[in-house]
């Protein structure tokens, strides 16, 4: 199959979590890179790990084995909001035949107080898809695709900070 030919695609990733995980940050789908690789942000630009690295003051994990033990010593879940689409490549904007995760799983066993979507895309999936039945809203974290050239690391990693901790603060206040 040609790279741009729409494909009917099941997600192939497991979620990340644990009965310790306090936030959940969802993707909209995998890109081809993280679907061969079999793990999430597996493309070397996507700047995820960089950017989660320094909002949790850690190394910047390198294995699959390092990046799920980063996520779980960080009480972050992880997953997608798409559990199957057609979608051409690694496009987002082509995405469609969407049918979403069921986020019950994460969070019925899990300690998740607050979803992050990792961008616009997953955003409006969440929306669109999880929101009306599990009625739980979601904060939008700038993507850190590399095709969201207006946010550089630097700015990526201020932004994605600045949220996560007021959420956190907004949780331990109530």
């Amino acid at each position: 199959m040609g790279k741009k030919e729409t494909a009917l695609i099941e997600h192939p990733i497991s979620p990340v979590y644990d009965e310790n995980s306090e936030i959940l940050i969802l993707g909209s789908f995998p890109s081809v890179k993280s679907r061969e690789i079999g793990f999430f942000y597996g493309h070397k630009q996507n700047r995820f790990w960089k950017v989660t690295a320094a909002v949790f003051n850690d190394k910047i994990p390198e294995s699959i084995e390092e990046k799920r033990e980063f996520l779980l010593r960080n009480h972050i879940a992880l997953w997608d909001v798409i559990a199957s689409c057609e979608i051409k490549g690694s496009s987002d904007s082509s995405i469609k035949n969407v049918k979403a995760n069921d986020l019950s799983l994460i969070l019925n066993n899990s300690s998740v107080e607050h979803i992050y979507v990792n961008g616009k895309t997953a955003e409006k999936m969440y929306n669109k898809y999880i929101f009306p039945t599990l009625q739980r809203k979601c904060t939008v974290l700038p993507s850190t695709s590399p095709a969201n050239a207006a946010w550089d690391l630097n700015k990526l990693i201020e932004e994605w900070k600045e949220t996560i901790k007021s959420g956190k603060q907004a949780e331990n206040g109530r």
